[in-house]
Order: C-alpha cells, then sequence, then structure tokens
C-alpha cells in the first residue's frame, strides 16, 4: 500500500500543486476534489487513493446513462463503495440526445459534471496513457489538427471546470497492479468490448496489430501529444495577437484579415467560428467560408450559417450574426402601432430603447407629446426628408450611406402623424425629418442601447 500511496502522491505534488501555483498562491490549498466514477478499475483505484490521501477533501459522481440494463446497478456499486470508504457519492441519471452515441453521452457526461461542481472543486477523472494514445489516434483518423492532436491535458480548463487526470502517464499495466496491491473491487463493462464502436474496435482490432510492430507506440504517441499541447499553447498566444489586430468576436476586418499569410487566415477564421463552444468546425467547412463568403462579390448577398451563426460579408468587415437574429431579420414584421410619448420616458422601438430628451437644438415639438402617434415598419419605398439636408431622399440611400447592415434593416420604423413623416428609428439613432413639427428647441430620441428588440413600448 505504502508504494502505491507514496507514488501517487508524488504524482499529487509534481502535476497538481506545482501547476496550480501558476494560477493562483494559494488554489491547490483551497481545491476539494469531484471524482468520476464510472465503477471501472481506473476510476475506482483514482477514487481508493484519493480517500486515503485527502479524505476531507473529495467527493464521487457516477454518471448513469441509462444505455445499458445494468447501468443503475453499477450506480448502486460505485455508491456502496463510497459509503465503505466515507466518501460523499451523488449518482446522476442523464439523457443521451441522439447521434453519434458515444460523443452524446461524453456531452451528456460534461453537463452533468459542470452541474454538480462546486466553487473552487476540481474535477479529477481517471484517463491513463492508454486513453491519451488511443485519442490521439482516433482523431488523427478522423483528420484533427493541432487542437485535436493535443489530446488531453493534465491540468485543464473547460467551460468554467478545472479537469485534473492524474493518472494520465500511467499505462494501463501500472493502474492494474496498483489495483491489485490495494485490493481494489470494480465492475466490467461489456460496452468496452462492443466493437461498433470506435475506441474498443481501436482497442481490440488496431491496437495490438501496431502493438506488435512497435512496442513503444503508446509512450511514443503520448509524448507526441505533449509536443501538440506546446504547439497548440503557441498558437494560441498567435491567434490571440491576430484576432486583436484583425476585430472583435462579432467581426473581423478583411483587409487586416487578408494580410496574413493564408495557413495563419484559416487558423483565425477556425477559432474565430469555434467562438465560446469545446470543437473547430472542419476544414472544408472553414474554406467554405473563404471561397463563399470572404471572396465574394462586394455586392453579393453570401450567407453561411454553421453551428448556430451566420457569417456575412459587409462594408469590408466579416461578420457573425446568430441564426436567430439572422432569421429574425428575413421574417420579423411589426404591425403599425399607435403609440404616446412623454418627456425623459424610456421608448423601445425595434431598433433599440431610446430615452425621449429635450433638446437645445433642433428637434420636435413638445405639441406632440402624449398625442397619438403613428410608428410603421420600414416597408420599402420610403422618402425622407432628413433634417439639414436640402430635398428628400429615398430612405434605402440613406440606409446604404449610414452603412446600417442589412440583417438589421427591418428593424427601422418610421414615426408619423396624419401622414407627415416626424423621422426614423433606426439602429444608428433617431433620424430627425424636415416637418411642420421639426423647431428648435424641441425634444428627441436619443439611443440608449441597440440590443432590445421590444417594440412601442415604455418603461
Amino acid at each position: 500500500m505504502r508504494s502505491a500511496l507514496s507514488a501517487f502522491n508524488e504524482i499529487w505534488q509534481r502535476q497538481f500543486r506545482s501547476d496550480c501555483l501558476s494560477q493562483s498562491e494559494d488554489f491547490s490549498e483551497q481545491a476539494s476534489f469531484l471524482i468520476g466514477c464510472s465503477g471501472g478499475v481506473d476510476s475506482m483505484l483514482l477514487l481508493r487513493l484519493m480517500s486515503l490521501l485527502y479524505p476531507q477533501k473529495i467527493r464521487a459522481i457516477y454518471i448513469d446513462h441509462q444505455l445499458q440494463q445494468p447501468s443503475a446497478e453499477w450506480g448502486r456499486f460505485v455508491a456502496a463503495s463510497c459509503t465503505a470508504l466515507n466518501v460523499p457519492c451523488i449518482v446522476q441519471k442523464v439523457a443521451v440526445a441522439e447521434g453519434n452515441l458515444e460523443n452524446q453521452a461524453r456531452s451528456a457526461r460534461y453537463q452533468a459534471y459542470q452541474q454538480h461542481l462546486l466553487p473552487h472543486e476540481v474535477l479529477v477523472l481517471a484517463h491513463h496513457q492508454q486513453d491519451q494514445a488511443e485519442t490521439l489516434m482516433l482523431r488523427l483518423l478522423s483528420g484533427a489538427g493541432i487542437h485535436g492532436l493535443a489530446a488531453m491535458r493534465q491540468l485543464d480548463q473547460r467551460a468554467g471546470m478545472t479537469i485534473w487526470r492524474p493518472l494520465l502517464n500511467l499505462s494501463r499495466e501500472q493502474i492494474c497492479q496498483w489495483a491489485a496491491e490495494l485490493n481494489v473491487q470494480n465492475i466490467q463493462d461489456p460496452s468496452n468490448l462492443n466493437t461498433e464502436y470506435d475506441r474498443a474496435w481501436a482497442r481490440a482490432e488496431l491496437w495490438p496489430m501496431l502493438q506488435s510492430r512497435y512496442p513503444k507506440m503508446q509512450q511514443a504517441m503520448s509524448r507526441s501529444s505533449y509536443l501538440m499541447q506546446d504547439a497548440e499553447d503557441i498558437l494560441a498566444d498567435v491567434l490571440a495577437q491576430d484576432l486583436v489586430s484583425c476585430g472583435t468576436s462579432d467581426r473581423l476586418q478583411l483587409d487586416r484579415l487578408q494580410a496574413l499569410s493564408k495557413s495563419r487566415q484559416r487558423q483565425l477564421l477556425s477559432a474565430w467560428m469555434k467562438g465560446q463552444d469545446q470543437y473547430r468546425p472542419a476544414f472544408e467547412m472553414v474554406q467554405r467560408l473563404i471561397d463563399e463568403v470572404m471572396e465574394s462579390k462586394t455586392d453579393a448577398q453570401a450567407a453561411l450559417h454553421w453551428n448556430g451563426y451566420y457569417y456575412l460579408r459587409f462594408a469590408g468587415g466579416l461578420h457573425r450574426l446568430a441564426a436567430s437574429a439572422y432569421a429574425a431579420s428575413q421574417h420579423e414584421q411589426a404591425a403599425p402601432q399607435c403609440v404616446k410619448i412623454q418627456l425623459n420616458q424610456i421608448f423601445n422601438a425595434l431598433a433599440g430603447r431610446f430615452q425621449i430628451q429635450a433638446e437645445d437644438g433642433f428637434g420636435l415639438s413638445f405639441e406632440l407629446l402624449d398625442k397619438d402617434l403613428l410608428l410603421t415598419q420600414r416597408q420599402g419605398g420610403e422618402r425622407l426628408h432628413l433634417h439639414g439636408r436640402s430635398g428628400s431622399w429615398p430612405l434605402k440611400k440613406a440606409i446604404q450611406q449610414a452603412q446600417i447592415f442589412p440583417w438589421l434593416r427591418h428593424r427601422i420604423q418610421i414615426l408619423s402623424i396624419d401622414n407627415v413623416m416626424l423621422g426614423a428609428f433606426t439602429p444608428n439613432g433617431f433620424w430627425l425629418a424636415e416637418s411642420p413639427y421639426c423647431v428648435k428647441a424641441g425634444w428627441q430620441p436619443k439611443l440608449v442601447s441597440s440590443d432590445n428588440s421590444k417594440i412601442g413600448s415604455s418603461s
């Protein structure tokens, strides 16, 4: 027992504590641990070791995917083992969505982990060296780049979680030896032998063949993953600089983007499209963004849809727009409304939130306050005589000159009374029209924020 415990304690000192000190001085001392336990030999060994070394700082969680008949029984086994070790245990059932079963089960599992993690609690998982090598191999066969080939990190940050994998450098043989030394009991999951799953197939069919030719393949592939992690860190630094130079999470400036090398363009676009999600788009999707949107004609209305967002080109920029906002621009309609406006009121138009303010300069006559005014959505073909300009202009031309995004133009609304146009609510502010009601020292709506989509209401 002493040998396994002392070796694991050395892993704690070398891996977790030293790495956490780089985050904050006291993080490693304050941290507690939530151990993901499947009931297999790896996670049950991890549970035993941590219960012996840090008995007051751990909890365990078993995720029941409800995909196999004995899954509830396995949960009871894990819970009973935790009770014997005086370790609090959570048994959480999850529903696995349709699609790739392995990916969907993993997604459901991590969502459950995130749901139960407490502040300063670290998720501890029992992945080992063969898991790492298998992950790298499967991702290589799927055409992954540096991000995918970096595989799993010993200490990882993901979606607000800190994940620690203390067994990642240990072989399965070493884990089984320690488990025998500590008399660790475990269950056998038959799905690990089901070669319909990619990982089980690779382990049963591909792995023995490759290892017979390359006996040290596991160590070599694990080392490659660490080299890819270094490359990923360097690339992340470059991408952060390129993003600052080229734009924001919502818009990239095309001239600056296209001044980069082709490879840096592809990498920046891939990371930009990924956003806050876990996975990057496929190489083919990035290339489609370049071919169909970036390199489309200037007047083209090209739009690429991927993973809940639309990507569009406009006014020298490449824009990332939520699918809901894009759909609204195609279909959102607001019925004409009769509205009353009061001084100092916050008025919510389609284009945003406006505050009604008195003006020293020109504005609308105070006699219009509390009167029935008509608010109508732009239909097209309207002409507007803007205050300070000579003659009336097509509203479309004024919108184009103001470079209002095409996907926001449906939010423009006309304010009028008795067929006299008073002005227009736009995402750029209120445009005052010349009319008999346009007077010096009147009032005007001032744009407060453009993120409100309520129509004609006040607060």
